[in-house]
C-alpha cells in the first residue's frame, strides 16, 4: 500500500477504489458476491434516492438493518451527499429506540420490514420523522393510538411516508456532486449512558479512515488480506475495523450475519478469511468448543479485539494458529492504545499509537505513579482524529474533555516499559456479549413497573470475560413482584441483551447521606443466596 493515495473522505474512497479495481471481488455475504464496482454504482443509487427524498449534507439518516449488503449502500451513499448516518442497534425497540432517533434530529429511517413494527408503536414521539424505507417486507401489527389509520400502511401517521426498498433502490447510478470534506460529520455512533442518557459520538470522515489506516499498519493487512466480521455493522468495530479497514487494503471482505461457534472455523475456511475482529467472550467460547484434528488448518494469521483472558489467549493461539492483538478503544476515541503483531505482553494492551497522547490520572487529574490504576485520558496530536463532540449535549462533551484530556471513564495501568494494561470501568455502563448498556436506561425501564420503588442495575462479572446484568429492586410498599413476571416486563421494553439475568429484591439501597446509590455495595456483594437467576431458573427472553 506504499504510496498509495488514500482519501480521507468515506464516499470519495469508494469512488477511488472502484476506478482503480472494477471487477475485483470487495464483499462477499453468504452466497454473493459484489466487486468495487458494484458498491460504487449501488452506493450511488442510494445517494440519489436520499436525494429526492430532500436528504441534504449534514442531515441525519438513521440505519436499523441487520447485517447485509444493503446497509454498506445507505452508509456509502449518504457519505457521498455528506449526510450523516445514525446506525442503530437492531435489538432496540421502546424508548430505546425512539430515544436515538429522536435524538440524532433524524429525518429519514431505513429499517427492515420484520423490525416496522417497534417504529410505528412509538412514532408518536418521532415529530422530526417524514420517511422510513422499509427493506423486505412491509410486516404490521395492531397499533393503537392516534397514529394508526393510514390506509397505505396501518399504523403509520399521514406525515409519515413509507417506501418500499425496491422503490427506493430503483435510483439513477450516476454520481452525485457534493462538497464533503474530511473534517464534515460521518456518523454519529451512540455509546451508553453512564449515569443519563445514551451520547451520540459524532465522528468525521477523517476520523473513521485514519483509524483504519492505523490499526492496518499494526495488523500488518495488506491488499491479499480477506477480512472477515460477524459483529454487527451498527458497531464502530465493524464499520471501520472491517468495512473501511478492507478498502483502504484495497482487499476483500466477508460479512457474516451471527456468530456460531461450532460453525465459525468452517467459514473462515469457507471464505479464505485471513483475519477476522472478536470481543471478549469470542476467543473463550470457541476454546470451549471440543479439539478437532483441523483446528489449525485454516487460513487465518491475525485475530482483533479486546479482553480475552491472557490465559485463554495463549491456548487459542497454539490451538487456531493465530495471533492475537488487542487494544483499548471507544467510538468517542478510536483506538488510541494497541499492541503490534511482533511486540506484545501477557495481558497488554499495547502502547499508544504516535498520534495520540495517553495519560493515567486520579480523581484530580494528576498523574498517577507507574503500576498504580488510574483513569486513562486521552488527546489526539492530528485535528478530527476523534469525536468531534456529542451530538447535541454541548455539556456532556464539555464535561469529557475537563483540563483539556477526554476521559475515558476506564481504568487502566501502565508498566516500566510503557505497556498498558487494562484494569476496569470506572464508570456504571455494563457490557454483556459485546454490548454496551447504559445502567441508566435499565433502571429506568425497570422503574416504570407499577410495583417497582426503585433499583440499581449492575455488573456480575460473567464466566464468558464480559459482564452480567443484575438488577437489584425495591418494591413499593405493600407490592409483590414476581421475578420471572419483571423479566417480562422488561422483555417488552429492552432489548434482549439488557434485560437483567440476575433480579434481587432488597429492602432499601445502599446509599450516601446525599441520597446517592452506592453501586460498588452492590457490585461487591455480587449473586448472593438471595439472588434469582433467570438462566437457572430456564426464563427465556425474545431476541
Amino acid at each position: 500500500m506504499e504510496g498509495l493515495h488514500t482519501p480521507l473522505v468515506v464516499g470519495e474512497l469508494v469512488r477511488g477504489r472502484a476506478e482503480r479495481l472494477g471487477d475485483a471481488v470487495f464483499l462477499r455475504f453468504r452466497d454473493t458476491s459484489l466487486t468495487y464496482a458494484q458498491m460504487e454504482r449501488f452506493s450511488n443509487r442510494c445517494a440519489n434516492a436520499f436525494r429526492d427524498l430532500g436528504v441534504q449534507k449534514d442531515d441525519k439518516v438513521a440505519i436499523m438493518l441487520p447485517n447485509c449488503p444493503e446497509f454498506l449502500h445507505v452508509w456509502f451513499g449518504l457519505a457521498k451527499l455528506g449526510a450523516v448516518e445514525v446506525p442503530i442497534n437492531t435489538s432496540y425497540k421502546g424508548e430505546f429506540l425512539r430515544y436515538i432517533v429522536d435524538q440524532s434530529d433524524s429525518k429519514v429511517l431505513v429499517i427492515d420490514g420484520d423490525w416496522l413494527p417497534r417504529v410505528l408503536r412509538v412514532l408518536e414521539g418521532l415529530p422530526k420523522l417524514k420517511t422510513i424505507v422499509v427493506r423486505g417486507e412491509v410486516v404490521t401489527d395492531e397499533v393503537a393510538g392516534p397514529t394508526a389509520g393510514s390506509a397505505a400502511t396501518p399504523g403509520v401517521a399521514p406525515r409519515v411516508a413509507v417506501i418500499a426498498w425496491n422503490e427506493f433502490f430503483a435510483a439513477p447510478e450516476d454520481p452525485v456532486e457534493a462538497d464533503v470534506q474530511p473534517q464534515d460529520a460521518c456518523s454519529i455512533i451512540y455509546t451508553s449512558g453512564t449515569t443519563g442518557l445514551s451520547k451520540g459520538a459524532l465522528g468525521s470522515h477523517k476520523f473513521w479512515v485514519v483509524v483504519a489506516q492505523k490499526m492496518l499498519e499494526y495488523r500488518e493487512g495488506t491488499k491479499d488480506d480477506v477480512f472477515y466480521t460477524f459483529l454487527p455493522l451498527y458497531h464502530f468495530n465493524a464499520q471501520v475495523l472491517t468495512v473501511l479497514s478492507a478498502l483502504v487494503a484495497e482487499a476483500s471482505m466477508v460479512l457474516s450475519d451471527k456468530f456460531s461457534a461450532s460453525g465459525f472455523w468452517d467459514d473462515i475456511r469457507r471464505f479464505g478469511a485471513t483475519q477476522f475482529n472478536y470481543l471478549g467472550a469470542v476467543i473463550p467460547i470457541l476454546v470451549k468448543q471440543p479439539p478437532r484434528p483441523d483446528d489449525r488448518d485454516n487460513p487465518a494469521r491475525i485475530a482483533l479485539g479486546a479482553g480475552c483472558p491472557a490465559d485463554v489467549m495463549v491456548e487459542a493461539e497454539e490451538r487456531f494458529g493465530i495471533t492475537c492483538m488487542e487494544g483499548f478503544g471507544m467510538s468517542e476515541i478510536g483506538i488510541p492504545i494497541h499492541v503490534r503483531a511482533h511486540d506484545r505482553r501477557p495481558g497488554s494492551c499495547g502502547k499508544p499509537l504516535d498520534i495520540y497522547d495517553i495519560r493515567l490520572v486520579d480523581d484530580q487529574d494528576e498523574v498517577v505513579p507507574v503500576g498504580e490504576p488510574g483513569e486513562i485520558v486521552f488527546r489526539p496530536r492530528e485535528p478530527y482524529t476523534m469525536m468531534t463532540g456529542y451530538y447535541n449535549m454541548p455539556e456532556k462533551t464539555l464535561e469529557a474533555y475537563r483540563n483539556l484530556w477526554f476521559h475515558s471513564g476506564d481504568l487502566g495501568r501502565r508498566d516500566a516499559d510503557g505497556y498498558f494494561y487494562f484494569v476496569d470501568r470506572k464508570k456504571d455502563a455494563l457490557r454483556r456479549r459485546g454490548e454496551n448498556i447504559s445502567s441508566f436506561e435499565v433502571e429506568r425501564a425497570i422503574n416504570t413497573h407499577p410495583a417497582v420503588l426503585e433499583s440499581a442495575a449492575v455488573a456480575v462479572k460473567s464466566e464468558l470475560a464480559e459482564d452480567e446484568v443484575k438488577i437489584c429492586v425495591v418494591l413499593r410498599p405493600g407490592a409483590t413482584l414476581a421475578p420471572e413476571d419483571l423479566v417480562t416486563y422488561a422483555d417488552e421494553r429492552m432489548p434482549y441483551f439488557a434485560v437483567p439475568r440476575y433480579i434481587e429484591f432488597l429492602d432499601a439501597l445502599p446509599k450516601t447521606p446525599t441520597e446517592r446509590i452506592q453501586k460498588y455495595v452492590l457490585k461487591e456483594a455480587g449473586v448472593t443466596p438471595t439472588t434469582w437467576d433467570r438462566e437457572k431458573a430456564g426464563v427465556k427472553v425474545t431476541r
